[in-house]
């Protein structure tokens, strides 16, 4: 385990910003490079080291944490500046996609680094909120090695030694949160052009989200075998968008994602009647599309 108790941050946005202030207040000695030097001014602030160029925030620590827009912030950032990598540990906590975190990992090697995937799952920037933690995935013995240093900045998953693996799940989540974002939006909107209040809606909102987990259980069974699919079942649910998508536009609210998803109903209804059987939605986006 390492005993090292110093890291470089290097990205400052809002998730950056966070990590920097968990490090500080776990007493962590932190030196910080940003594009924008006014957001490392602000980390000097709070204790923070700020380097001057990002080779010399490369040459202050031995374990580097990025926190970038995407990885090819990585390339941008860290490019000029490569010949400096040798015996460095990259642990790279921006999102993008497993075959980019694949690459930037090969990247980081052929430089003579180590590499950490991340994924951080957070409320927002609230990296210290009881429901926050992150996925890594790379080599075990580098994540063992460097774990504790990590530590301050969310609960730990470690997931396995595929570099891209720590996004498959990152954005497996996010492919939950997204629409689900936009969902919530389409209900309180149409709750206050319905001349209604949103604050008396929300407690209903959150009663009724404790029934997810169970019904994420089902469906994870379900899927693992090719998906729920019921005809009759898949025509309610059609039904049943359509009534959303009417209670929505008779007020005046946006119902394309109530629309999108009567879609994907419609198109498992009529699968089946192709199929001679039940087409599940979950079989529908998981065909692979033929090429022309």
């Amino acid at each position: 385990m390492s005993e090292n108790r110093s890291v470089t941050v290097i990205g400052l946005g809002p998730m950056g910003r966070a990590m920097v202030t968990s490090f500080l207040k776990a007493g962590v000695e932190v030196t910080v490079w940003n594009r924008s030097p006014e957001k490392a001014d602000a980390m000097v602030e709070l204790g923070a080291k700020k380097a001057a160029t990002v080779a010399a925030a490369i040459d202050a620590n031995e374990v580097i944490v990025l926190s970038l827009t995407h990885y090819a912030a990585m390339y941008d950032v860290l490019g000029p500046a490569a010949d400096r990598l040798r015996g460095k540990v990259i642990a790279n906590l921006s999102s993008d996609s497993p075959e980019k975190a694949r690459a930037g990992g090969a990247w980081v090697r052929e430089h003579g680094a180590e590499f950490l995937s991340g994924g951080v799952m957070s409320a927002g920037n609230n990296i210290e909120h009881p429901a926050s933690y992150i996925f890594y995935s790379g080599p075990r013995e580098v994540f063992d090695a460097h774990a504790d240093l990590l530590r301050p900045l969310s609960p730990q998953e470690y997931l396995g030694t595929d570099d891209g693996l720590a996004q498959v799940f990152y954005q497996g989540l996010l492919t939950i949160f997204h629409p689900w974002l936009l969902a919530f939006d389409q209900a309180t909107a149409m709750i206050a052009r319905s001349g209604h209040d949103i604050a008396q809606f929300v407690p209903f909102a959150v009663r009724s989200n404790a029934a997810f987990p169970y019904f994420m259980e089902q469906f994870s069974v379900e899927n693992q075998n090719g998906g729920w699919a019921d005809v009759a079942g898949l025509k309610m649910m059609d039904a049943g968008a359509q009534h959303i998508i009417d209670a929505s536009e008779e007020v005046g609210v946006d119902a394309t994602l109530s629309h999108t998803a009567q879609a994907f109903w419609r198109r498992a209804v009529s699968a089946s009647a192709g199929a001679g059987k039940a087409v599940s939605t979950f079989e529908l986006m998981s065909a692979v599309p033929e090429t022309a």
